[in-house]
């Protein structure tokens, strides 16, 4: 983001995750196509992605993907979003997750975990 001081950054990149918790998807596609990168991240390593999923906003992150967002970046906590989607219980973002190809095995406690310790192994591949 060129142009920008490190303070107008540092607003720009807490904009863009306020849209992401709130699921305002129009909104923040817009910060793409002025030059903020897909997987850009807070102080505490959460990308909007995992905001986005972390807070319920299944077409939030199905525009991410779409733009190209890692489905498997962790935070500094080693959490991964689908494991956090499915700790909210937010079957449509786990699912869009899951499409898109996140690493069930990835992070602390892995999504394969989380699903097991919330009794929803239903909502993950070759479960019966």
């Amino acid at each position: 983001m060129s142009g920008l001081s490190e303070e107008q950054t540092r607003r720009v990149i807490e904009l863009a995750m306020d849209l992401a918790r709130a699921g305002q998807t129009e909104e923040l596609m817009e910060f793409f196509d002025h030059g903020l990168p897909v997987d850009v991240s807070d102080d505490d390593g959460n990308t909007l992605l995992m905001l986005a999923a972390y807070h319920g906003h299944a077409g939030t992150v199905t525009a991410l993907i779409g733009r190209g967002a890692d489905v498997d970046l962790r935070n500094n906590n080693d959490q991964a979003p689908v494991a956090g989607a499915l700790f909210k219980g937010e079957d449509a973002v786990v699912a869009a997750l899951v499409e898109a190809g996140a690493d069930l095995d990835a992070g602390t406690p892995t999504a394969k975990a989380t699903a097991e310790m919330f009794g929803r192994k239903d909502l993950l591949p070759g479960s019966d």
